[in-house]
């Protein structure tokens, strides 16, 4: 008898343990989601206050555009190396060195007083956030067991959608109400938070002090040159015509050089910078390309509503920023409907469903007219945002979910970074495609307005009536300004419209591509938590 008593406790708490969570890691995970939330909305809060900048720091239109590619290309070259620094420091020590480092040069970009200064700022603040992002991911799937992924993925899913979404609102609102400085200055304190909970809470790994002796430092600066190059490269290139600029040309020839040293030492090192043999394991790589359409998708539509805001309906920051509360607002009411119906649904489905969604809300975008307002986009935004969410929970579970925990830190720092990349390259082709369709589109409607056209007389005629009605300007000189003010803004149109054809289908035939992955396990094991 008590043989069977002392069994019986014995045997019971494994199957107890592998499901309890200890609050201890809950809030320290819980900190290092929101040091992941500021790095990622540091990304886009600049971007609708950056003529407030401009004007602050007397910085030409062309200089101001560093402010936010300097973070760019410092943050995707931190990203794939936070997983080799993960392992030789710890997640501790990489987590909270990250999070004081932003927010220490979040507090230096408060203070520039020119753009070299913010420049290099910038650069800083995005290379060290940079490490706060895989971090999260790698520990999501190693603290939490399986069981408990229905809840944690929405969550962070959530966030790396949700941040870059509101970035331009949050952004808007602080220029607005305070100065542009407040836009950092506003990270000080709540760094100094994650920074403190992290180092205190969080020791779920030790560190590997011997992979400092094998460090790839020809294998950091290909990597370096690589994929710096290749993000100045994306976001100079529709600008200036890609490689017919001088500077373009150069860095393009680097990113080449970068990219073979890279690969080379990927391959022949001893402990490589980065481990591509994630890339192995086939639901990672279909993850990874689901990532980088959706960075696509994520990034591009972040960009590309508040331009037609600006250009086409004349909204300052603060109402672009109002408009666009919508996806944000779909994002954080289906979190937690994503994570309910991961558990029910085969995650192919909850995809295929997701990313019909979102060509279902880009395809009533190609209707788009200059008099669309707040309710005109509000179903688009609405689609927009619960896709998003539909789509991040089984891509982030069909990519990191089976993998082993060795290899976890790794993979995650490469799933970041295609859905960056994603991002990079969606802006360029979408800028390029946004310059080439409308210079096209006003050639064709230019020949439709000239004199001998008997639809434009009238309409020219029956302006510069209106105009003499007015008095006190040159009536035929106005109505000519406002007629061609009308063709590039129909041209402006229609190439939008044509940017959101194209996204359609993609995101359409990634619908019928899920179908022809292979259905993840039941218990995705992951990382563990047991």
């Amino acid at each position: 008898m008590s043989t069977a008593t002392t069994m019986t406790p014995s045997a019971a708490p494994p199957a107890v343990r592998g499901d309890e969570l200890d609050i201890r890691k809950v809030i320290g995970f819980m900190a290092m989601v929101f040091g992941m939330f500021m790095a990622i909305l540091d990304i886009q809060i600049v971007s609708a206050s950056l003529a407030e900048i401009q004007a602050g720091l007397s910085a030409s239109s062309d200089e101001i555009p560093w402010v936010q590619t300097a973070y760019l290309i410092a943050e995707v070259i931190m990203i794939p190396l936070s997983g080799f620094l993960s392992r030789m420091l710890s997640t501790r020590v990489l987590f909270t060195i990250s999070a004081a480092g932003f927010t220490a040069a979040s507090a230096l970009a408060a203070t520039a007083t020119n753009i070299d200064q913010m420049i290099v700022y910038r650069a800083i603040q995005g290379f060290i956030g940079g490490g706060m992002i895989p971090s999260v991911f790698a520990a999501a799937y190693t603290i939490f067991p399986p069981s408990r992924r229905a809840v944690i993925s929405p969550m962070i899913g959530l966030v790396a959608t949700l941040a870059p979404t509101i970035g331009p609102t949050v952004g808007g609102y602080i220029s607005h109400a305070m100065s542009w400085h407040w836009l950092f200055l506003i990270n000080c304190v709540p760094g100094i938070l994650v920074a403190t909970a992290v180092w205190t809470l969080v020791d779920f790994d030790k560190p590997d002090r011997s992979l400092l002796r094998k460090f790839d430092w020809w294998g950091l600066a290909g990597m370096a040159a690589f994929l710096g190059s290749l993000e100045y490269v994306l976001e100079e290139g529709p600008a200036h015509d890609w490689l017919q600029d001088q500077v373009v040309f150069l860095f393009a020839i680097v990113m080449s050089i970068g990219a073979v040293l890279f690969f080379w030492r990927a391959f022949k090192a001893e402990e490589p910078i980065v481990d591509l043999k994630a890339f192995a394991n086939v639901n990672f790589a279909f993850g990874s390309l689901f990532s980088f359409v959706m960075g696509i998708g994520l990034y591009g539509l972040t960009y590309l509503y508040p331009i037609f805001l600006g250009r086409i309906r004349g909204y300052d920051s603060m109402m672009i920023g109002e408009a666009l509360f919508v996806s944000g607002l779909a994002m954080f009411l289906t979190a937690p409907i994503s994570g309910i119906l991961s558990r029910k649904l085969d995650p192919r489905i909850m995809m295929a469903i997701g990313f019909l969604g979102f060509a279902a809300g880009t395809w009533r975008m190609t209707y788009l007219t200059a008099d669309w307002d707040f309710w005109e986009l509000l179903v688009p935004q609405i689609l927009r945002g619960v896709s998003m969410m539909l789509c991040m929970v089984p891509i982030n579970n069909i990519a990191l979910g089976t993998l082993p925990p060795e290899r976890l830190k790794n993979a995650s720092g490469l799933f970041n970074l295609t859905r960056n990349l994603g991002g990079a390259v969606g802006l360029a082709v979408i800028n390029t495609v946004v310059t080439d369709r409308n210079a096209f589109h006003y050639a064709r409607l230019a020949e439709s307005v000239q004199w001998g056209s008997a639809e434009a007389q009238t309409q020219f005629q029956n302006m510069t009536r209106n105009f003499e009605t007015h008095g006190g300007v040159d009536a035929a000189t106005a109505a000519m300004s406002k007629l061609s003010g009308m063709v590039h803004q129909q041209a402006a149109l229609l190439s939008f419209m044509d940017v959101f054809y194209l996204i359609t289908v993609l995101f359409a035939l990634l619908a019928v591509f899920t179908m022809f992955i292979r259905k993840p396990p039941e218990s995705a094991g992951g990382g563990g938590g047991h």
